[in-house]
């Protein structure tokens, strides 16, 4: 895989420079299917690269993959000017990527997956723009953000306040509302897991029943597990096995 790492100037949803790392295939042709990976509250758009072997993990085969900068905006279009990261992704990015390389531009083209903040980023703009992806990927996903968990703390709830309004339950934030607005025959293929003891396993399995209450078809698993970056680097693999079943793509 070649390693590309990509600066963007300020004119996009945010209003500044932003950044992508980008994995890209050498010995084919394409047109490729793209991966879009979103990190956690903690990192930025180096992470998945460089605490996991993400790079070894997609070798050979014919995909992209996009690690894009979410910094702290929640993967949302907060009522904030110019924060947002929604947009950032769905219009700037994704539309810059389909310019730039030999993509398939298509649903059926494009997946989406991420940890604890980028889980739930992964989640929400799967179930929100069902035409825009057919798989996701969530790994020990913070999926209940829109509810801003009594755990966290109070610096935390402060700045996370501001980004999903004053009615976030029910809103167009809300992983939870959006998988029972999403229509069927839309829905993307959904994978999702969280470790065994982790902080976030509670809100995992609240969205499982939910899922499963609604009846959508999905993946879900609870690995032995916290929430680190060792557990994370093995359930990327197991994504992308899952993509791979997707997508329909083999390894050479």
């Amino acid at each position: 895989m070649a390693v590309t790492e990509i600066h963007f100037s300020a004119d996009n949803a945010i209003g500044r420079m932003n950044a992508a790392t980008v994995l890209l295939p050498e010995r084919r042709e394409g047109p490729f299917p793209v991966l879009y990976l979103l990190h956690g509250w903690s990192d930025d758009h180096t992470a998945w690269a460089r605490r996991t072997s993400l790079e070894r993990y997609v070798g050979g085969l014919p995909l992209i993959v996009v690690m894009p900068d979410g910094e702290h905006g929640s993967y949302v279009d907060a009522p904030r000017p110019r924060a947002g990261f929604e947009t950032l992704i769905v219009r700037d990015l994704i539309g810059w990527v389909d310019r730039t390389f030999r993509t398939i531009p298509r649903r059926e083209g494009r997946v989406i997956e991420g940890l604890s903040m980028g889980g739930y980023g992964a989640a929400k703009l799967a179930l929100k723009y069902p035409d825009m992806f057919c798989a996701v990927a969530a790994h020990s996903g913070s999926v209940a953000k829109a509810s801003l968990p009594r755990f966290l703390p109070p610096a935390r709830r402060r700045e996370l306040a501001p980004m999903f309004g004053e009615h976030p339950i029910g809103g167009p934030d809300d992983v939870f509302a959006l998988a029972a607005r999403c229509p069927r025959h839309k829905l993307p293929a959904i994978r999702l897991d969280c470790g065994k003891d982790d902080y976030l396993l509670e809100q995992n399995r609240a969205l499982h029943r939910h899922l499963a209450k609604l009846r959508i078809p999905h993946e879900y698993a609870e690995p032995p597990g916290a929430h680190t970056w060792e557990y994370w680097d093995r359930q990327v693999q197991e994504a992308l096995d899952f993509f791979c079943r997707v997508l329909k793509l083999g390894r050479t």
